[in-house]
C-alpha cells in the first residue's frame, strides 16, 4: 500500500466538502482489498442530523458499487492535529472491516501521518457476533 497516494487523495477530496455551516473540511480516501480507491468528502446539511461525514461517503460509495473488503482509509481534515473519525464512522468501519488489519491513516500532509488500526480506535466494538449472541438466548 503506498500510504503517501491514499493520502494526497484524502487531501484532494476534503476540497469537495460542501461545508456552509462549519466551514471544517473533511476528506476520506479508502483503500479496497483489491485495491481500488473510492474518496469522500464530508456534506453538510441545514438540519444537522442529516450531515454525513467524509468517512462514511466513501463506505456508502464503495459499498454502493459492491465492495466488501477493505483494507485502509487515509483521512485528512481543516484541523491542526490528526483528525481521528467520530464514533459513527468508527462502526460503520467495524461493519465491513477486520479490527486488528484494517488500518486508519490519519494525514496532515502527504508526509506527516499516523497509522492506527480499527481495533485501536474501537476497542469493543459492536458487530454481527454480538447479534448471533443474542440469537442464541
Amino acid at each position: 500500500m503506498d500510504i503517501k497516494s491514499l493520502a494526497k487523495e484524502a487531501i484532494a477530496a476534503k476540497e469537495n466538502a460542501y461545508v456552509p455551516y462549519s466551514h471544517f473540511r473533511v476528506g476520506a480516501a479508502l483503500l479496497t482489498a483489491g485495491g481500488k480507491i473510492y474518496t469522500g468528502c464530508n456534506i453538510e446539511n441545514a438540519a444537522y442530523t442529516p450531515t454525513n461525514c467524509a468517512e462514511r461517503t466513501a463506505f456508502f460509495k464503495a459499498v454502493s458499487e459492491g465492495e466488501r473488503e477493505f483494507a485502509a482509509i487515509a483521512i485528512t481534515g481543516d484541523a491542526d492535529d490528526y483528525l481521528y473519525p467520530c464514533g459513527v464512522c468508527r462502526q460503520v468501519m467495524a461493519e465491513f472491516c477486520n479490527p486488528k488489519e484494517f488500518q486508519v491513516v490519519l494525514v496532515n500532509t502527504e508526509s506527516d501521518y499516523r497509522i492506527v488500526t480499527l481495533e485501536e480506535i474501537l476497542p469493543g466494538a459492536f458487530t454481527v457476533a454480538d447479534l448471533e449472541k443474542g440469537q442464541k438466548k
